[in-house]
């Protein structure tokens, strides 16, 4: 019996990811919940197990192919199945039955629909087929690939048989629901199974890049080919993050947001193509495409900018009280909760405290309304090996010491192992971002849309300061508050500031509540 390997579901508004690795080859045993493969999304990695225990007997996505939710990865063959012959076996059988379904079906047709396009889509345009008509293709088997207006959408076949009609050509929009093309379930479905037989009994097959023959180029979308005509940008300054590096609509948007900001900050030169280098640099060049999760970060800082009025305000905090207290009580605090007491958990409660008093730092905007938050969702930045990611503490507000550093110690551990969900960096209101660990003496850091606010820790260094008319050596902090100026005036930035500040130069507040 043979047992399909489906894509898992990949979180909130994730549609399609990235065959990053796979840890088995097709004729190995694998056991339950063995690890098959990783794919690799616009946020986190997903480790995909392995159902049952049998052989593997196929890979449908290779490596490096964009795969949607529920496509088909692979194909297992349950039990003691471990030799090449199970799969043909049943490729023989498919093969022996087909004619008794063709005649029970009688060559029955079944209808291609445009898939549900996401909320608020009501459209695509369709940017590529990867069949002709009289091509016979396998169940899942990726037909084409419709473009809107957010994401890529491929279409994978209901059913085994032959396409036998296409009725939405390549650059016609259709709306959500629309008929796509025809298959002739009956007629085709012992076509697929002899075709496997003559490959030596691989049932499934993946079409290659831009299947269609040697030398065909991958072809851009309609959608794509048009937006970069009328703003005028080359393919080259367009990274594509379609399936196979095709370019989308968002993708040309984001490439003639970059070209416009460029010129600013930059040399007037910075929109030209990149020079050319000599042969002896280019040789010790290295040139790697950007992880899915390094160009989202990508997107969603210039998002940032481009969206946000974002200003920056800066204080200084004496830590000493804080460095005293945690030096008193560190030994007793992780004997009792089995944790370390860092600096975060005071910064953490600071700020919860700040953000009562100063409410539209906790805000978004919507529209043009402003959503108040009256609970405090803590985003707390954390750089991993794969990039900046924002694990989210909720009800930050509600936690005690305790529970705060044990929350902060556990997402950070997945968030440097890969591990987080998509729902644990979802929903944040505020972050806090703690630069000083490399070293940072101050910086300006960008908003985590839609949050309004984002406090930056800095490196602690002694500094003299003049206390009560005397010159004295105090651990000194630098904060930085970026807030989002539409709905934040400078007063409530500052008053934000001063309330951490005041919490942290004398922690008794926070247990008083004041």
């Amino acid at each position: 019996m043979m047992t399909e390997v489906r894509v898992p579901t990949l979180g909130e508004s994730v549609t399609e990811a990235t065959v990053a690795t796979w840890f088995k080859k097709p004729g190995d045993a694998v056991a339950v919940d063995e690890m098959l493969c990783e794919l690799e999304t616009d946020k986190v990695t997903v480790e995909v197990p392995s159902p049952i225990a049998g052989t593997l007997s196929d890979i449908v996505a290779a490596e490096g192919e964009t795969v949607g939710v529920d496509a088909l990865l692979a194909n297992i063959s349950e039990g003691d199945s471990g030799s090449a012959a199970a799969p043909k076996a049943k490729a023989k059988d498919a093969s022996a039955d087909a004619p008794k379904d063709t005649a029970d079906a009688g060559g029955s047709s079944v209808d291609v629909m445009v898939p549900t396009l996401g909320e608020s889509v009501t459209e695509a345009t369709v940017s590529t087929w990867f069949k002709k008509v009289g091509d016979t293709v396998a169940q899942d088997e990726m037909l084409c690939e419709l473009e809107t207006d957010k994401v890529s959408v491929e279409v994978p076949a209901p059913a085994a048989g032959t396409l036998t009609e296409i009725i939405a050509n390549e650059g016609d929009t259709v709306q959500a629901d629309a008929k796509l093309a025809v298959l002739s379930s009956g007629a085709g479905a012992a076509a697929p199974a002899a075709k496997a037989e003559a490959a030596g009994g691989e049932q499934y097959t993946t079409p290659p890049a831009g299947d269609g023959g040697p030398g065909k180029d991958i072809k851009d979308g309609p959608a794509a080919e048009k937006a970069m005509a009328e703003a005028g940008v080359t393919r080259d300054a367009v990274t594509g993050t379609g399936r196979d590096g095709r370019a989308t609509k968002s993708d040309v948007a984001a490439a003639v947001a970059a070209a416009s900001a460029a010129p600013k900050a930059a040399a007037p030169a910075a929109a030209a193509p990149r020079a050319p280098v000599p042969a002896d640099d280019a040789a010790r060049e290295e040139r790697v495409k950007m992880t899915r999760l390094r160009q989202t970060i990508a997107r969603r800082l210039k998002d940032a900018q481009n969206a946000a009025a974002i200003l920056t305000t800066y204080n200084e905090v004496d830590m000493t009280e804080v460095m005293t207290l945690r030096k008193e009580y560190k030994d007793l605090f992780e004997k009792k909760h089995g944790v370390k007491l860092g600096f975060m958990s005071f910064f953490t409660k600071a700020c919860c405290h700040a953000l009562r008093e100063v409410p539209e730092v906790n805000a978004e905007i919507d529209g043009t309304d402003i959503v108040y938050k009256n609970f405090v969702h803590m985003g707390i930045a954390a750089g991993t090996p794969q990039g900046l990611v924002v694990p989210v503490i909720r009800d930050a507000d509600q936690m005690s010491f305790a529970e705060i550093e044990k929350a902060i110690a556990e997402k950070g551990k997945r968030a440097r192992d890969g591990k987080l969900s998509m729902a644990e960096m979802q929903g944040g209101t505020f972050t806090i971002s703690n630069g000083g660990v490399y070293g940072s003496l101050m910086s300006s850091p960008i908003l985590n849309p839609p949050q309004s606010g984002i406090l930056g820790m800095h490196k602690i260094q002694d500094r003299p300061m003049v206390i009560n008319g005397e010159i004295k050596i105090r651990p000194m902090m630098y904060l930085a508050l970026s807030y989002d100026h539409r709905i934040v005036d400078g007063k409530g930035a500052v008053t934000f500031l001063v309330r951490v500040k005041e919490a942290l130069e004398d922690p008794r507040r926070l247990l008083m509540d004041l």
